[in-house]
């Protein structure tokens, strides 16, 4: 099951996924449209990272022209840069998946971190703007509060009030995208795991190896999203007139200590889980208690249950069996 159309809103299928060591999607799981020929080149700022290298693999199934652009290659930090950069290569579309992620580090060096997360992502919209270029950026679930919300998932149109010095870098970005881009879809996510990178499952994998007993945070609750699924959510909107915020994370919400014990459980690990408290583990940073997303929207792509994905990466990354 690819894409299909339900009640006008796309659906990402369970099963579309890239296969182990292909780089590749599997060509007969997936049904997406392709680019549209005015709608070639696509440049994926932080190509290197865990999503952007994927956001490239997919994008190129897709019958687009990538150009990864890892840091080296195009620093956002400078305008004057970014700008010629952009003009050399052309793209039509800019996927920015680029940012600084180190949530403890942000609390020490915020600066570092607002000159990418915030100031990086203005000057990707002015100069994608200058040009005349979409401009789809990756933004975090962090700009929200983070309370229970009701015991509702966070909509689109929710208040954005950080917590956290790399929420407020995040938030930063998504007001210097809007305010300098009018061609742009900021594209929330939350709790991402994937081939290529650091992130919690792939931990907890590591550990059960290690331990017959993993303490694990449960009164934080989230929506767990696989890079597989938000990079072919990407690539599609990157050819969408969508424009605004939209919410794409893993169908479902789990705590820390679920997720941990699904994956203990989908690779047949003999460790016991158990659940602790926020407390139990002081960090620099606030976590959000609550970092359920939601999507209100019928022009945009709804990812499929969290647990498909988990059961998709494990497979990828041969610590599960199909």
């Amino acid at each position: 099951m690819g894409f299909s159309q339900q009640r006008s809103v796309s659906r990402l299928g369970p099963n579309m996924v890239i296969r182990p060591n292909k780089n590749a999607l599997d060509r007969d799981d997936v049904d997406v449209e392709r680019a549209a020929p005015s709608q070639k080149r696509m440049v994926v700022v932080g190509a290197g990272g865990m999503l952007g290298h994927r956001v490239a693999d997919i994008a190129r199934v897709h019958g687009w022209d990538v150009v990864a652009a890892p840091r080296q290659t195009c620093d956002i930090t400078s305008l004057s840069g970014v700008t010629t950069y952009l003009e050399q290569v052309s793209p039509t579309v800019v996927v920015n998946c680029a940012a600084w992620t180190d949530v403890d580090g942000a609390e020490e060096h915020e600066a570092a971190a607002l000159a990418i997360n915030g100031e990086g992502a203005g000057n990707l919209a002015k100069a994608t703007a200058a040009l005349g270029v979409r401009l789809i950026h990756v933004s975090t679930d962090y700009v929200l509060r983070g309370d229970d919300n009701g015991g509702r998932p966070y909509a689109e149109d929710a208040p954005t009030d950080p917590q956290s010095a790399y929420g407020r870098t995040k938030l930063a970005g998504e007001r210097l995208v809007a305010e300098h881009n009018p061609n742009h879809l900021i594209c929330r996510t939350a709790w991402l795991f994937g081939e290529g990178g650091g992130n919690f499952v792939d931990t907890m994998v590591r550990l059960a190896g290690e331990r017959d007993r993993l303490d694990v945070v449960d009164d934080q609750t989230g929506s767990p999203t696989w890079t597989g699924h938000l990079a072919a959510a990407l690539v599609q909107l990157a050819g969408s007139p969508a424009t605004g915020i939209a919410h794409l994370a893993g169908a479902g919400q789990v705590t820390w200590c679920g997720l941990a014990a699904e994956t203990v459980a989908l690779i047949g690990a003999d460790v016991e889980v158990h659940p602790v408290t926020t407390d139990a583990f002081p960090r620099p940073a606030p976590r959000p208690a609550w970092s359920v997303l939601g999507s209100t929207r019928d022009d945009v792509p709804r990812l499929p249950a969290w647990r498909d994905g988990l059961s998709a990466h494990l497979i990828e990354v041969n610590a599960a069996h199909a």
